[in-house]
């Protein structure tokens, strides 16, 4: 799956506004801030710097993924830090895994034809 793929599925799957604009556009609005949620903001710039790349068409699996937004969980898991925000950080990584686990079910079932 690529970085563009996966910003794709999570707008398409997740019941939150993920693309502002174009991929590049989103790109553009998160590293200079001018996102409009600022958590959503945070996830797509530390997904994005998980591919190291420049290129949205990166390949990224589910490990890296997930590992990017450990720091994120972190800061949310805190006592005091907004419920909201913990609630989306978790809604957001069900539905990574939900992107890489049909990815894989549509994997198996090309390879069965």
């Amino acid at each position: 799956m690529t970085f563009a793929d996966l910003l794709n599925y999570l707008q398409e799957n997740s019941k939150y506004t993920v693309l502002d604009g174009d991929i590049m556009q989103t790109i553009a609005k998160t590293e200079s801030n001018t996102y409009e949620n600022p958590l959503m903001g945070e996830i797509i710039k530390h997904l994005f710097a998980a591919v190291n790349a420049a290129d949205v068409n990166a390949p990224i699996t589910r490990a890296q993924a997930t590992t990017a937004l450990g720091p994120l969980r972190l800061i949310y898991m805190k006592d005091d830090a907004p419920v909201d925000g913990f609630r989306m950080l978790g809604r957001i990584i069900h539905t990574i895994d939900g992107a890489f686990n049909d990815e894989a079910l549509h994997e198996k079932y090309r390879g069965q034809k």
